[in-house]
């Protein structure tokens, strides 16, 4: 069985910076393409950030020039850098992977972004 588990959410004030990990368990292979989404209070899920196995990313326009997604040498991990963060960042961020029609969630992590 796949499971995703997310680290690295926490409080940070605005203008600091994050960093989240995903890692991957389970008889998977590689992922086709792996992803950040994100679901703050009363607000739909919403792609923050997503990278190919070719290494092809994708922002969100509002995280653009502050995020940057990569995979990590261990396969199937994925990590977020989050920097000049903005109250409006606060949400659960969730990891997704894929790997032909079978996608799976990682449980999520909280990111809080406040003075």
């Amino acid at each position: 069985q796949v499971q995703l588990v997310e680290s690295g959410g926490g409080l940070v004030q605005p203008g600091g910076s994050l960093r989240l990990s995903c890692a991957a368990s389970g008889s998977i292979f590689r992922f086709n393409a792996m992803g950040w989404y994100r679901q703050a209070p009363g607000k739909q899920r919403e792609l923050v950030a997503s990278i190919t196995g070719g290494g092809t990313r994708n922002y969100a326009d509002s995280v653009k020039g502050r995020f940057t997604i990569s995979r990590g040498n261990a396969k199937n991990t994925v990590y977020l850098q989050m920097n000049s963060l903005k109250p409006e960042d606060t949400a659960v961020y969730y990891c997704n992977a894929g790997v032909g029609a079978a996608w799976y969630w990682g449980q999520g992590t909280q990111v809080t972004v406040s003075s």
